[in-house]
């Protein structure tokens, strides 16, 4: 059995690695999320980050996340839990009514939970237990990085053709990038101190960011050359 659970896991792991973007990691898990946490209901609750939205799926027991002992332990701890660590049944049905045992998980990117991995199971099921929370915590480190990668990803412009910046912030970029002062880049290109500074708060804005560490990561580095 637990060599079957493992290579369920194994399966789960592989398909997150697998995906392309966050749509489709609900897809992506279909086939063997579900039947490896023996549950009736489960869901991704991401924020969407470009549009600060949620991306709504059908099947998510957000009723019984939202606003509840559960819900917050997650959010202030960014760390997985199941209803009857911190509820007694009695005070657990004052909550929800719908699903008899819960649990959910934290996605985390750049320090910042930027959604849960949550699942339910109906009246008449066994409860989660300590392996499915061990589970859970490496099955939400694997949806963490894999988050982590696809919004650096999406942030990157990939080519010349879709780089906001101009040729004359490209070449100030690429002497950023290796590593000179504002005063350094003013005199290799002939230009005044201010004007690289006024450039920088320019390419600051284009690219929606607040440091040189950060403008650099956003460009691909074949443009920086």
């Amino acid at each position: 059995m637990g060599t079957l659970m493992a290579k369920t896991l194994h399966a789960i792991f592989q398909a997150i690695a697998n995906v392309q973007n966050e749509q489709e990691l609900k897809l992506a898990l279909m086939d063997t999320i579900g039947e490896h946490f023996a549950v009736q209901h489960w869901g991704i609750n991401l924020l969407d980050y470009q549009l600060n939205t949620k991306i709504k799926i059908p099947e998510i027991p957000a009723v019984c996340l939202e606003a509840n002992p559960i819900g917050r332990y997650v959010m202030e701890r960014h760390a997985p839990t199941h209803e009857q660590l911190i509820l007694s049944p009695e005070d657990w049905k004052n909550y929800c009514t719908r699903h008899e045992h819960v649990m959910t998980g934290p996605i985390v990117c750049d320090g910042q939970l930027v959604g849960t991995l949550n699942f339910a199971r109906d009246p008449g099921n066994l409860p989660f237990d300590s392996n499915d929370l061990a589970d859970l915590s490496a099955v939400c480190l694997h949806l963490s990085a894999k988050i982590a990668t696809l919004r650096v990803q999406s942030k990157t412009f990939l080519s010349v053709d879709n780089c906001p910046l101009t040729a004359r912030e490209l070449e100030i970029a690429t002497l950023v990038a290796q590593g000179f002062t504002n005063g350094e880049i003013a005199a290799k290109l002939w230009i005044t101190q201010n004007s690289v500074k006024q450039a920088l708060k320019r390419m600051f804005r284009k690219l929606e960011v607040s440091t040189r560490a950060e403008m650099v990561a956003k460009i691909d580095p074949q443009l920086l050359k």
